[in-house]
């Protein structure tokens, strides 16, 4: 008989977490499926309450750059834990993370630990105004950076995933100074600094999306961008949380050629612990205090326990950074391999990726929860929508792209 102990325990979870997660996303609401509750990891495999086994291609969203339980980092974590787990005081693990950011980023000067994606951008963002004085910011449609009440106008992300264009709870007046514009369009962004470029305090942008699905980078855009930027005083922000150290060792401006104001990270450079980090040149992060006027603070950024969990898993990445061209090769096996499976059962999907980082597009949008369902029970764990990136790790192999090119084809049969 079949094991019934995630039944069991979703069912609890209901009971004291609101849907049963703590992350709209993990319900799975969107893929009409009972949601995956993970009891163990390990490479590139994830195993639920019921041992029932997926390759995973989550990684916590992008988090697991090495894969489940990479021993390294493990052992490296254990010792770290004896000797406590949190100061709220410097300490000498905050100080090697930062120089480990620094050289492989050379742009940034300073940086400033936080611990998470969201509070590196907001505090990314109460920097620039700070910084120049203005008080408008410059986001895109369907980008998602963070739970950030003013960056919730037209987000991506889970507010996609969901059919709504912001949360409820926001006031108007939290949003009025955002300004929301199409990507790629640089003739309307020219208007809008021609209008109110002198109240502008940043442009926030990914330089590659991850939260409406995969959006190719534009690098021409990019470049005008940062063009007009400069002409008007406004900072450029890159968010970086999903595509810093995922497909280079360090920002991704390198292989866009634009280097911008401010980054913000987090996810990898965690090691799959709760971590964001934002960073500028000297002369923007002195405005923050203490040094500055610039207010930020928090009990546990620079916690020693994730610290050393960035050190080891950024140490081993520096180790492997010319693997990365494996991955891209794995990715356009993945990639070509079901896409063919797809067309081969007459199945119109494409698959918006770039290098390492993938996400589905059916034409017709109801065969996305359907193929999910079918490769889901084939052992393939996908994230639960298709405005979320899926990644692959340096823990996967050409065994398991093959394993889940197979599943698709299975898959797509039972689809058509």
């Amino acid at each position: 008989m079949a094991k019934k102990i995630n039944q069991r325990l979703f069912k609890e979870a209901r009971k004291h977490l609101v849907g049963g997660v703590n992350s709209p996303v993990r319900s799975f609401n969107h893929v009409g499926t009972p949601p995956v509750l993970a009891k163990r990891g390990k490479g590139s495999y994830l195993w639920d309450y019921d041992d029932n086994k997926y390759i995973d291609y989550i990684l916590s969203f992008g988090a697991l750059i090495l894969g489940h339980s990479y021993p390294k980092a493990i052992g490296d974590l254990k010792e770290t834990v004896n000797s406590g787990l949190s100061f709220g005081l410097t300490n000498e693990k905050e100080i090697e993370l930062a120089k480990i950011l620094k050289k492989a980023i050379p742009f940034v000067d300073k940086i400033r630990f936080v611990n998470s994606g969201t509070e590196a951008v907001m505090s990314a963002i109460r920097l620039a105004r700070g910084f120049t004085g203005k008080d408008k910011i410059l986001k895109f449609e369907n980008s998602y950076h963070g739970h950030v009440d003013y960056l919730l106008a037209k987000a991506g992300s889970g507010l996609l995933t969901l059919g709504v264009a912001k949360s409820l709870g926001v006031p108007k007046d939290f949003i009025k100074n955002t300004i929301v514009a199409p990507f790629g369009k640089i003739d309307v962004i020219e208007e809008i600094f021609k209008r109110q470029g002198k109240n502008i305090a940043a442009v926030i942008v990914e330089p590659i999306g991850g939260n409406s699905g995969v959006v190719l980078p534009d690098p021409d855009f990019l470049k005008k961008l940062r063009q007009i930027t400069q002409k008007y005083g406004a900072l450029l922000i890159f968010d970086e949380v999903i595509t810093g150290f995922r497909f280079n060792f360090g920002s991704v401006s390198k292989q866009l050629g634009v280097t911008p104001d401010l980054i913000c990270l987090g996810k990898i450079i965690g090691g799959g612990l709760p971590i964001g980090a934002y960073g500028a040149k000297e002369e923007i992060m002195r405005s923050l205090a203490p040094e500055g006027e610039v207010y930020q603070a928090s009990t546990f950024s620079g916690n020693p326990v994730v610290m050393q969990a960035g050190i080891s898993v950024l140490n081993v990445l520096n180790q492997l950074k010319d693997g990365y061209a494996r991955l891209w090769e794995l990715a356009d096996l993945l990639v070509s391999g079901i896409e063919k499976e797809a067309a081969r059962n007459k199945i119109s999907l494409k698959i918006n990726y770039y290098k390492n980082m993938f996400s589905f597009r059916f034409k017709n949008k109801k065969q996305f929860k359907k193929f999910y369902k079918l490769i889901l029970n084939e052992g393939v764990l996908f994230a639960p929508s298709e405005f979320e990136a899926n990644f692959l790790s340096f823990a996967h192999t050409k065994k398991d792209i093959i394993q889940t090119i197979e599943a698709a084809a299975k898959s797509f049969r039972s689809l058509k």
